[in-house]
């Protein structure tokens, strides 16, 4: 996990900042994508929904760091949200994206605003691959549905723009787990690089979602952190089951609303119980004054 001061690049950047090229029509992006690939140039890609904050720069950077050239997205996908209410309060803060972005230090960074009717056109020729149950783990349970958007969208913009290499962070375990998943599903040759989890400086996961919280809510939302500190710490002692236990009893007179805790293999998304695998994960899910949070760590 790599842990950042809020803001910090405002002030270490403001003196090269330049101009971000922003593109609104496929047409226009795909122009640009064909004169990238027919120089022989490497194209990295970093899908998101906007309110960018530190998590999503430090996936820029690290493509800025592996591609001649990194394409950002924002798009706020309807098909990933099972919630309607939940898709209207999405934070939108799109001349903040813009500025953020501009801040960083790469000129070879693009900016696409898709448009629904591009994306998913009436001829849409997407096809659902069988995704082996893991879309109804963890997750799918509580959103029935939204690993379809999720895939859907993800497998579009793919067929788009065909990069290089793509960004994801390992907060959202799950659905990386799942893009690796289709990614071979498809035959995409993209190579999918899993990121680091970035933390405020307390240990609260950076979410786009954290917009909707004031201090005293992120000071509550810590507990997710600290109950993933101590599953790892009782793993070593304690299978599964109990320690499941354990972690709800944190929970109890609590202000934060446990969803759900899981211990899954980190390879098939199956739930742990009575025996640990080699390669655990918990995955936890919480609502601090109805603004759903989720967070993951290796054990």
């Amino acid at each position: 996990m790599r842990f950042t001061k809020k803001r910090y690049r405002f002030a270490y950047y403001s003196k090269s900042i330049v101009k971000l090229e922003v593109y609104s029509n496929y047409d226009s992006l795909k122009k640009s994508i064909v004169k990238i690939k027919s120089e022989g140039l490497s194209l990295g890609f970093i899908p998101t929904m906007g309110a960018l904050h530190e998590g999503h720069l430090s996936l820029i950077d690290n493509s800025i760091k592996e591609n001649n050239y990194t394409l950002v997205t924002i798009f706020v996908n309807p098909l990933q949200f099972n919630n309607p209410e939940d898709l209207k309060k999405y934070p939108r803060t799109l001349n903040q994206d813009k500025e953020l972005i501009n801040t960083l230090e790469s000129k070879n960074i693009l900016l696409y605003l898709p448009i629904y009717e591009e994306l998913f056109p009436e001829n849409d020729a997407f096809i659902p691959v069988n995704l082996k149950g893991m879309e109804r783990e963890m997750e799918g349970k509580y959103r029935p549905g939204h690993f379809d958007g999720v895939v859907h969208v993800i497998h579009n913009l793919f067929k788009q723009i065909s990069p290089d290499r793509a960004y994801f962070g390992e907060k959202d375990f799950q659905q990386l787990a799942i893009i690796k998943h289709i990614t071979k599903e498809y035959n995409f040759k993209i190579e999918i690089v899993a990121c680091k989890t970035i933390r405020s400086i307390d240990g609260l996961a950076l979410s786009s979602r954290n917009k909707r919280l004031n201090e005293t809510e992120k000071k509550d939302a810590l507990i997710l952190y600290k109950a993933l500190n101590k599953a790892k710490e009782l793993k070593e002692i304690m299978p599964p089951k109990m320690v499941l236990n354990e972690i709800k009893s944190l929970f109890k007179n609590h202000v934060i609303e446990l969803e759900y805790i899981f211990f899954v293999d980190a390879n098939t998304l199956k739930e742990l119980h009575d025996e640990w695998s080699e390669n655990s994960v918990c995955c936890i899910a919480a609502y601090c004054n109805n603004v759903r949070l989720i967070d993951c760590m290796n054990l």
